[in-house]
């Protein structure tokens, strides 16, 4: 009898034991599992039977830009590898345990370690059997070719240096800086060929040093003063400048308050102009110089920069008309983007109306105008494509590991801005900027054939500092020839360094002349534009007499 009762109570306590063992197990492995794997202490995760095989990230044409190589002396086993520094802007790096930066290695980090769309008893079964998930790779639409030349042309252009800026035209125009941005589009599909973000830094160096715990070399790029951490094209925000007189333009043609045409006098064109008690300044028309009588045209004041002009044409056109405008592209509101992306924005931070003065400032890139150059690169593409605004995408396609597709994606058209015509009308505008206007100087010097219009914009921010440099650009250009649209479209800022058509319009020009000879964008180029025809035809050029 007593026996009996001692193999009951012993076997009651097997199964107590047995049952705080099993709740033990659930509660580690399965109820707080998630959180003891998240723990940066925690190495089990990173041990190599356990890490993730983590996928690759590739060009458009298949070229790998970022892939994990096998290193016994990494952390988690395995080493990312970059292959175009000039991309860890949009890419980012990838250091287990060290957290990610923003990119596509943080935004998409799920699907390139293979976690993503997994059934929760899958995740369960590979936690408990510390089973590695196999990851994804991503496709994007950038092509590194482009990639390579954009950089190299755009990092390395030296204004300090360059033969181009001993002419003395130039002199006290420019300003060395090595702070600015760069995105080469098709404006018809939306996708992004080329970003660039500069200064930047090098992800293999900081993979390299972080993986043996090594802080100095991220300190030291976290700590410069000029932030190569930011990634301009998409997270800072400026004053566009002149550029901007392109959005202005667009909203005065397209709702009929203006034509390329439409006459002004020297009054209107010239000024003196007030709103609110301040006075407007900048007619850039250089009376006496090359302008010699009135009235002008719109175009001819877009070709020139005639700021004046373009304050009153945003007063006509009329705050709710002209912000409806800007709305249509995506200013003011957040952008469907592969990445995230700060918003433009033309309106006060306290949501106060503008007022008159604010609306005509804002008319010709000043005012509260502050945008990100993406921004910019959509309103140029908006133009390119006849009116078209496509959704960015950085993002093409993305592969599972035995090559078959996750998922697509497709060219998406956001909105119709303006009408086909009235882009056509600006496109004729802005070869006029380039053949006539503020950039033909740019034009004549690097004798272009590759037919590239644009807008040049210089940007004033005060404080004793140096105007922003930009330029947005399209090409090639027919000018008897609506039909044909522009293959390829550019825009490229620099800060603080001046005049826009000089600051950056050598450099866009020698990457239109790379891009399509070396074939990269295969595209049919115009019979050659002369200048000295084209202008005093147009009424573009004035002679004195």
């Amino acid at each position: 009898m007593l026996i009996t009762v001692s193999i009951r109570r012993l076997a009651y306590m097997f199964v107590l034991l047995f049952l705080m063992l099993s709740g033990g197990l659930v509660y580690w492995q399965v109820i707080v599992a998630p959180s003891v794997t998240a723990n940066v202490h925690n190495r089990r995760h990173c041990m190599l039977q356990n890490a993730p095989v983590r996928g690759k990230i590739l060009d458009r044409n298949g070229i790998v830009l970022a892939e994990s190589l096998p290193d016994k002396n990494a952390l988690c086993g395995y080493v990312r590898h970059y292959s175009e520094p000039s991309l860890a802007g949009l890419i980012g790096y990838y250091v287990p345990e060290y957290g990610l930066i923003d990119g596509i290695e943080k935004q998409y980090s799920k699907i390139l370690n293979g976690e993503e769309d997994h059934l929760p008893l899958d995740e369960l079964i590979n936690q408990t059997l510390h089973r590695h998930f196999i990851g994804n790779d991503i496709y994007l639409t950038i092509d590194v070719r482009i990639q390579r030349s954009i950089n190299r042309i755009f990092t390395h252009y030296q204004p300090a240096t360059d033969p181009f800026y001993r002419d003395p035209h130039f002199k006290n125009m420019v300003y060395p800086s090595r702070r600015g941005a760069a995105i080469v589009s098709n404006p018809h599909s939306g996708e992004i060929l080329a970003i660039v973000s500069a200064p930047g830094y090098d992800p293999n160096l900081m993979v390299q040093t972080l993986s043996r715990s090594d802080l100095s070399y991220f300190n030291k790029i976290n700590r410069d003063p000029d932030q190569p951490f930011l990634m301009r094209p998409l997270k800072a925000r400026y004053a566009p400048g002149s550029t901007f007189k392109t959005v202005t333009l667009m909203a005065a043609l397209d709702s009929g308050i203006t034509s390329l045409d439409h006459p002004w006098s020297q009054r209107e064109a010239m000024g003196p102009l007030s709103y609110e008690g301040r006075r407007i300044l900048g007619d850039n028309l250089g009376y006496g110089l090359y302008t010699f009588h009135f009235p002008i045209t719109t175009a001819y004041a877009y070709s020139n920069s005639d700021n004046i002009v373009f304050a009153q044409l945003g007063v006509r056109t009329g705050r709710e008309t002209w912000l409806e405008y800007t709305r249509r592209l995506y200013i003011d509101q957040e952008l469907a983007f592969d990445l995230p992306v700060t918003h433009s924005s033309v309106q006060n931070a306290d949501k106060k109306p503008l007022s008159i003065l604010q609306l005509a400032s804002n008319a010709f890139g000043q005012g509260v105008d502050n945008v990100t150059p993406l921004q910019m690169s959509l309103v140029n593409n908006t133009v390119a494509n006849n009116g078209i605004l496509m959704r960015p995408m950085v993002i093409a396609k993305i592969m599972d590991k035995n090559g078959n597709p996750v998922k697509i994606f497709n060219p998406q058209s956001l909105n119709t801005v303006v009408s086909k015509e009235t882009a056509y009308q600006i496109r004729q505008a802005m070869n006029g900027v380039t053949t006539c206007g503020s950039g033909w100087r740019i034009n004549s010097l690097f004798s272009s054939s590759d037919a590239i219009i644009g807008k040049t914009g210089t940007a004033e921010v005060g404080g004793g500092r140096a105007a922003h440099s930009w330029m947005i650009t399209q090409a090639p250009f027919w000018s008897d020839d609506p039909e044909q649209m522009p293959a390829l479209s550019i825009v490229a800022m620099r800060e603080n360094a001046g005049e826009g058509a000089y600051a950056v319009g050598p450099a866009i020009w020698q990457m239109y002349r790379e891009i399509f000879r070396q074939g990269y964008i295969k595209a049919a180029l115009p019979p050659r534009n002369n200048p000295y025809i084209y202008c005093p035809s147009q009424g573009l050029w004035q002679l004195r007499t």
